[in-house]
């Protein structure tokens, strides 16, 4: 059995720095009953939970939920490292798209602490070992936080495949802030210019510090059901998913010493491929895109990664403003995490909100004109990758 998936509700917590946090039963109870609120159900018509967050108990989702009630559903808790909140959306979907369940709640949560990002890469013995020990030999052995070393070294990588210049990465940090500008969630909210950026401390590779997101604390949370438990319940259906796809590391990431597919090319390539398949369109036709912007860098090697631009055109399409309004195809409307931050197990379920909002037409001064057709990309290392494609109808 194959059902059509609705995206019902969608809700978000404010992305905050860590010392301004709420805890994370607060924070992701809020973004539950916001989804709830915004999809017109109740918590106790909910059949399924996936909770999503890298640090904290195992049973942390629980904790969370016995806020909002206690309704004896199955509760699944998920890590998969920067793309849980989308891994999490990815096991709901799955559970109504095969029948299992009619409604099912995605959320995603973390309590961060100030340098946390640079810490889910570090080099105590972990199942990272394999991949960390490839990147110090590729990029030599520092002091440099590993998620550093890995995104700064993709961007040295193309600059020297293809002759990127530095401000070219410095550019889309500026496109970010303007924005983040509209959005009242972003925690970075003043418009940058691109000497601002390049003016920044340099941390590693092309990377100044403004080209990296910071560690922030928030909750996003999305309510999925089937297209029938929908009209039967008076639900508002214009956003379906129309294709999803999870990859994980492939050969290549170890054994082509290539710094872009260390930081998930490949995988984003492939599940962007198997997406689009499913949803029977091309990149050509889509209107808005959210994607894993954790370093400038890893947004400009994604445009090509995903299609929006051919392979080493990237500074090109950013060049030409192919990358905002007025351009091809807008890349984080929301400002992306370069200007929100980076809540771990709630950056998924953040831009599923963004692209949900976006298919409504109801965001105000960010809105992308005419946007029906909306792709998300959410890159874990160690590894996975998320795409998901959503249509309004």
């Amino acid at each position: 059995m194959t059902n059509k998936v609705v995206v019902a509700g969608v809700g978000m917590t404010p992305f905050v720095k860590p010392t301004d946090s709420a805890t994370y039963p607060e924070m992701g109870a809020d973004a539950i009953r916001m989804a709830l609120a915004d999809a017109g159900v109740s918590y106790d018509q909910v059949q399924q939970a996936y909770a999503g967050y890298v640090y904290g108990d195992s049973t942390a989702g629980q904790r969370v939920l016995y806020d909002v009630g206690m309704t004896g559903i199955p509760i699944v808790n998920v890590n998969n490292n920067c793309s849980t909140g989308s891994t999490a959306l990815f096991l709901a979907r799955q559970a109504v798209e095969a029948g299992v369940v009619d409604c099912a709640l995605a959320f995603g949560f973390e309590q961060m602490v100030p340098g946390a990002l640079g810490e889910v890469f570090s080099d105590r013995p972990n199942p990272l070992e394999k991949f960390i020990g490839l990147v110090d030999d590729l990029m030599g052995q520092n002091e440099v936080p590993v998620a550093l070393k890995v995104f700064g070294g993709a961007g040295v990588q193309h600059q020297r495949k293809y002759g990127t210049e530095q401000r070219t990465f410095a550019k889309i940090r500026a496109k970010a802030s303007r924005h983040a500008v509209h959005n009242d969630k972003a925690i970075f909210r003043s418009e940058l210019s691109v000497d601002d950026v390049m003016a920044s401390p340099p941390i590693f590779g092309v990377l100044t510090r403004l080209q990296c997101c910071p560690p922030t604390c928030g909750a996003g949370a999305a309510i999925i059901c089937s297209e029938r438990f929908a009209k039967e319940h008076g639900i508002d259906a214009t956003v379906r998913i129309m294709g999803q796809a999870m990859t994980t590391d492939y050969p290549s990431t170890f054994e082509e010493h290539d710094m872009m597919k260390v930081v998930g090319y490949d995988m984003a390539k492939q599940a962007a491929a198997q997406v689009y398949d499913q949803a029977g369109i091309g990149p050509g036709e889509l209107d808005v895109v959210e994607l894993h912007d954790c370093f400038t860098t890893n947004e400009l090697i994604t445009y090509e990664a995903l299609g929006l631009t051919p392979e080493g055109n990237a500074e090109g399409f950013i060049s030409d403003d192919d990358n905002t309004y007025g351009g091809k195809v807008v890349t984080n409307p929301s400002g992306g995490l370069l200007s929100k931050g980076h809540p771990l197990g709630a950056t998924g379920l953040a831009q599923c909100f963004e692209l949900v909002s976006q298919l409504r037409g109801n965001v105000g001064a960010r809105q992308v004109e005419g946007a029906r057709t909306g792709l998300q990309h959410n890159l874990g290392l160690g590894g996975a990758c998320v795409v998901t494609l959503y249509q309004a109808h």
